[in-house]
């Protein structure tokens, strides 16, 4: 078996000598022929809807709840008890696994429960991006964004490419003479994320180990826009295939920068050891100036359209990261292309979403979705 994995590994190590790292992702990934493959085998009828215990399951199983579909919990080391105080949110059943690694190892417990698996940033990011390319059960959405998502170079080429204005990027730390962000790659929920005003503190807060990115610190006030994308749906803001609605908006309460500037400045709190740190805690809701909707609708569908270019298009849920300056400027810091945290607000519906349908939060129409989908024989254009 040993022998076996290091031929393997030989194996993908001279592919990528040959075709070239941009690919090695797609090499190992599960083919959608396969997925397809395993889907022409479910019973439509008895579809579920599964995801992790986590970030926001209990927004995903109540709005399949509310759409007609049994739910899999999916739960680490232990059946959550909290969820017995949320009975319309509750999963049907539960599966437990030790770690998220070994959720690779119930894909076939899944299968023959015909489920369809939601990711969220907490799936993603600790079940591992090589996994998740591997993991074959299908799944809502494109899996390919991973890759543009988690990268922070091919998100900016992504964006900027699609006529989004981000903060500058800094190559050099050495350059820096005016305040930065540092962030680290993958879905962390800010965790690592520090400013830096000069080459000395950015020393004092980095950490070699992990891939980072700096760009520049932007003064505004920090929206997170979340979208929906629907390749199969043409009641909404249209684009050049499908729709694409605007369900909801937040602010994030990050710990502890929030509240830092009540014991003083900064520079002053670092000799004492204590440095701020984004982590976020909690979200606040939120509803945009009207004369600022316009813009926020060009942006997410320029970035749906340039999706298609790169890899085949997006589907569903995604939030674009963004400060809007006191000109009234947009610039998207970052995109989450899947479920976020900040929908969680909005379970019940958000102002937006009170003129398309009421009481339609992100992961009621995810379920939408892939009802409709099921309906119009059309899930291969929702899932991989």
């Amino acid at each position: 078996m040993l022998l076996l994995r290091i031929l393997s590994d030989m194996l993908v190590h001279n592919r990528k000598g040959l075709i070239g790292l941009h690919y090695h992702y797609y090499m190992a990934a599960v083919s959608k022929e396969e997925i397809m493959r395993i889907v022409e085998e479910y019973d439509k009828k008895d579809i579920r809807i599964a995801t992790v215990c986590s970030h926001s399951s209990l927004q995903i199983f109540h709005g399949a709840r509310v759409e007609g579909f049994k739910t899999i919990g999916i739960a680490i080391s232990k059946k959550p008890r909290f969820y017995d105080a949320f009975p319309l949110a509750k999963p049907d059943e539960f599966i437990i696994v030790d770690s998220y690694e070994e959720i690779m190892d119930i894909e076939d417990e899944l299968i023959e429960r015909n489920a369809i698996v939601v990711p969220h940033g907490s799936f993603v990011e600790y079940l591992g991006h090589k996994n998740f390319m591997e993991f074959r059960v299908p799944t809502f959405g494109n899996r390919r964004v991973l890759e543009w998502e988690s990268d922070r170079d091919k998100e900016r080429l992504w964006l900027e490419s699609a006529g989004i204005k981000m903060p500058r990027k800094i190559e050099s730390p050495e350059k820096i003479n005016f305040p930065v962000l540092v962030k680290y790659d993958g879905a962390k929920g800010g965790k690592g994320f520090f400013i830096a005003k000069d080459y000395a503190e950015f020393k004092i807060g980095i950490d070699y180990t992990k891939k980072y990115t700096i760009q520049e610190y932007i003064l505004g006030t920090r929206y997170y826009l979340h979208y929906f994308y629907s390749p199969i749906d043409n009641s909404g803001y249209r684009l050049s295939r499908g729709s694409l609605y605007l369900m909801g908006i937040d602010r994030r309460d990050e710990s502890n920068i929030d509240e830092m500037y009540k014991l003083g400045s900064q520079e002053e709190l670092k000799k004492y050891g204590l440095f701020p740190s984004f982590v976020v805690t909690g979200n606040v809701p939120v509803v945009i100036r009207e004369s600022l909707l316009e813009r926020v609708f060009e942006m997410g569908a320029s970035v749906v359209e340039k999706s298609f270019e790169l890899f085949g298009g997006m589907i569903g849920p995604f939030c674009l990261e963004s400060i809007v300056t006191d000109e009234l400027e947009f610039r998207v810091f970052e995109i989450s292309a899947r479920i976020v945290a900040g929908t969680n607000l909005y379970i019940g519906g958000s102002p937006y979403t009170e003129m398309i349908e009421k009481d339609m939060s992100m992961g009621r129409r995810i379920a939408r979705e892939i009802k409709n989908a099921i309906a119009l024989n059309m899930l291969d254009e929702i899932i991989s």
